[in-house]
């Protein structure tokens, strides 16, 4: 049995461990869309996996006729969060242009679904995007990194940072639903209800996935399944709604276990 200490140094070394490499700059990694994608789909990775985990969920959520998939890819040493946010809401511009004004649905791992989190909030993104998925996003910080050197973005992750502060300022209007997944033994978050999007004004569904680690949760098959279903409603939602970006209602986020500890 690890002790709460055994699993924040664990964090710690997850959160830290490829700061020595190079990392790259802001970009957009563009997939052939397929014939009948009608849902662009931006991918935002967290701060130490690189694109390794947008890989993965690409090759997972295959098939649906979404697309196109697009992985948008950040300096770890440069930008904080809303520096983040505010690329982050081009690349979403600049995707939703590009596919005829269709809505946008923004998956977030780790860090990444803080940094969608607060450019749907914060900067006006709920027009161009109905749905944000995240998986094991610290909302609500992490214990984690009060140990972690101070390095400006894990500063933002510590509990009460001048950031998460703002994130629970009000943000009554913002149209965008958001569907949360977090783990009861994730390593980087602790404790792991940090996990959960607790807001009174969002329109969050927090999804419980017990029994998985920080690193396996976007890999693992169940929340995969659960994902492909969400883009399937959204899809569905905006081929019926027919409407430009801002007006297409989010899809039905509610987990096909819902009731085993979500809400």
């Amino acid at each position: 049995m690890r002790l709460p200490l055994d699993v924040a140094v664990g964090g710690v070394g997850q959160l830290t461990g490829h700061f020595g490499r190079t990392l790259p700059q802001w970009r957009m990694v563009r997939d052939e869309p397929s014939a009948d994608g009608n849902l662009p789909v931006l991918l935002v990775h967290g701060l130490a996996d690189r694109e390794s985990v947008c890989m993965a969920l690409r090759r997972g959520l295959g098939g649906l006729g979404a697309g196109p998939f697009i992985t948008v890819s950040y300096h770890a040493f440069s930008p904080d969060v809303r520096a983040a946010a505010r690329v982050l809401g081009e690349q979403v511009e600049l995707a939703s242009a590009r596919s005829a004004g269709r809505t946008v649905v923004v998956i977030g791992y780790s860090l990444g679904g803080l940094i969608a989190r607060y450019y749907v909030q914060r900067l006006g993104g709920d027009m161009y995007v109905p749905l944000v998925i995240t998986l094991a996003t610290p909302h609500g910080g992490s214990a984690a990194a009060l140990l972690a050197p101070p390095h400006p973005l894990l500063r933002q992750l510590r509990p009460g940072s001048e950031l998460l502060t703002e994130l629970a300022e009000s943000t009554a209007g913002c149209r965008t639903r958001f569907v949360a997944f977090y783990s009861d033994l994730d390593e980087v978050i602790i404790p792991a209800t940090r996990g959960r999007i607790d807001h009174p004004d969002l329109k969050a569904c927090n999804v419980l996935v017990p029994g998985v680690g920080h690193l396996t949760l976007p890999l693992h098959q169940p929340v995969l399944d659960h994902i492909r279903s969400l883009l399937t409603a959204a899809q569905q939602t905006t081929s019926a709604a027919g409407l430009p970006h801002g007006h297409a209602p989010g899809a039905n986020g509610q987990p096909p276990w819902h009731g085993r500890g979500s809400s």
